[in-house]
């Protein structure tokens, strides 16, 4: 084989060896690197800043926030996120605050449980309070805009004089409060309202019917057990009580323990309704000449 055949066949191996090697590099190695390179191109146009878009995109999303948090508002009931403890202590003590000196309440944290969907906090309410007092504290929990229930109440009669005699019919009570709160913000209100804590009147079911304790007579009204008719003229009744003290009434006034209901200028003589703790007695009193003559 001469030699020119020889080179030939070098140089035609040595150009196969390029060939295969920049194939390799070529379609191999570097589309490898093409195919990261453009994903990662990919990737950061995902992210290329649009203004107009992006300004869009908010728009619509403020819209729907709206949207959900005016439903949630709109519930009579909400969950709070994130709750503290010392919140319900709070709430609890803003609403006692114009309580009456006879009313109090304990609070004691009992603990807490956690639930699939939501947390739950547990307390003990103890104290003494008044009925109206109770009755708001109750309304308030039950329909307080972030959800609690009351459960296990246990109530009795109490009954506190004053050193001046008057006398104050209180509850005795202890019950259970459960405060909800969620550990996401998938119920979360941005504008919170408080659902209105003021009830309607409610009738004291605590207060005795028949009663041992007798108001005392604070503002020196007329006692009527102990007074006399002296007179009748025009502008009403004229009465003395046993002091001395005399009173001109007209019919409706207000006389210790009652009212005057009637004047009679014809038999003359005056009648009187009151409430002795629960006990209605009706009494008339009549002019003293009128009393001799009958005598």
């Amino acid at each position: 084989m001469s030699s020119k055949v020889k080179n030939t066949i070098i140089i035609l191996i040595i150009f196969i060896g390029i060939m295969l090697g920049g194939g390799f590099y070529s379609f191999i190695y570097q589309k490898g690197k093409i195919n990261e390179k453009q994903k990662k191109i990919k990737e950061l146009k995902l992210y290329q800043l649009d203004t107009d878009a992006l300004n869009q995109q908010l728009a619509l999303l403020k819209k729907r926030v709206a949207e959900l948090d005016s439903v949630l508002a709109n519930r009579k009931y909400t969950i709070p996120y994130n709750l503290t403890q010392a919140s319900f202590f709070e709430f609890v003590n803003q609403i006692s605050f114009s309580f009456s000196p006879n009313s109090y309440i304990n609070i004691e944290f009992v603990e807490s449980e956690t639930e699939k969907n939501y947390n739950i906090y547990h307390y003990s309410l103890t104290g003494i309070a008044e009925f109206k007092d109770f009755a708001k504290l109750i309304y308030a929990l039950e329909e307080s805009k972030q959800l609690k229930k009351i459960s296990e109440p246990d109530l009795s009669n109490n009954t506190k004089v004053d050193k001046d005699g008057t006398p104050h019919y209180l509850i005795n009570f202890k019950f259970k409060a459960s405060v909800y709160y969620s550990s996401d913000d998938r119920f979360l209100v941005k504008e919170f309202k408080e659902n209105s804590l003021i009830s309607n009147p409610v009738y004291d079911f605590f207060y005795p019917l028949i009663r041992i304790e007798i108001p005392p007579n604070k503002e020196n009204l007329l006692d009527v057990q102990t007074a006399h008719l002296l007179a009748l003229i025009p502008d009403g009744a004229f009465l003395v009580d046993a002091n001395g003290n005399t009173y001109l009434l007209w019919e409706g006034d207000q006389v210790y323990l009652g009212y005057l209901t009637n004047i009679n200028y014809q038999n003359s003589e005056v009648s009187f309704v009151l409430n002795k703790g629960g006990i209605i007695e009706n009494i008339t009193l009549k002019l003293e000449k009128e009393k001799k003559q009958s005598k």
